[in-house]
């Protein structure tokens, strides 16, 4: 895609997405969010819906061409909503899984360093981890002890929709790694990665969180434990 065909595609989005702004709603984002880059103001569920049929339109079906339009997406974005919809392009079945995105997705992470963006970054680490356990699986290690905190995030949460495919070794590996962080956003994902995986398998989590108490914050006990039952 070339430079011109960038720009098209997202004049072309923002086009598609200005009928659905709801008046106040990008000033109310921006200042929840605490971002910089300024919102159109769009419900995420209509965001995902236009960027399923931008890219119906567009005749993205095969996983390249559905690479090429989102990275066009995400490197001349102007709004939120357009990082939103190059995130929701790369969800549908022909590119899950698929190492090819990679580099486009370390984008999201490092460019987008923001929760939302890494957040939305999960499912498709977690896609990918399943399909290729050993690299990402490392990668995953790696990014565990990264210097950035934003990866180091994903590294703990990369498995939240598993289940009992979960890789608790890894899994393991990852929130340990992370325990004298005194990041919000870390303590934070190390609660919830843990309370997810306690849905599956809460016995796993009560005896992690028992060993490991004394080094985790209370943010992090607590969001652990957080359905299971017991005193935080």
């Amino acid at each position: 895609m070339d430079l011109a065909a960038e720009h098209a595609a997202v004049d072309l989005l923002t086009a598609r997405l200005l009928p659905h702004v709801v008046d106040g709603k990008a000033a109310a984002a921006q200042a929840y969010m605490k971002t910089t880059q300024p919102f159109l103001g769009v419900a995420l569920p209509e965001v995902r819906r236009v960027a399923r049929q931008l890219a119906r339109d567009a005749g993205a079906a095969s996983a390249a061409d559905r690479l090429a339009l989102a990275t066009a997406l995400w490197s001349n974005a102007t709004h939120r909503e357009h990082w939103y919809a190059a995130q929701e392009i790369c969800a549908a079945a022909p590119c899950r899984g698929r190492l090819e995105f990679l580099p486009l997705y370390e984008r999201m992470i490092t460019e987008g360093a923001w929760w939302d963006i890494v957040d939305g970054c999960s499912r498709r680490y977690g896609e990918l981890l399943r399909t290729h356990p050993e690299s990402i699986g490392q990668m995953m290690r790696d990014w565990s002890r990264d210097a950035n905190p934003w990866k180091r995030r994903q590294s703990m949460i990369c498995q939240l929709h598993l289940g009992a495919h979960t890789d608790t070794d890894l899994l393991d590996g990852a929130l340990a790694a992370n325990l004298g962080d005194p990041g919000f956003f870390i303590r934070k994902a190390m609660g919830w990665a843990l309370r997810q995986y306690g849905k599956t398998d809460p016995g796993w989590v009560r005896s992690w969180v028992a060993g490991h108490r004394a080094d985790m914050s209370p943010l992090s006990v607590r969001e652990a434990l957080k359905h299971l039952g017991e005193a935080t």
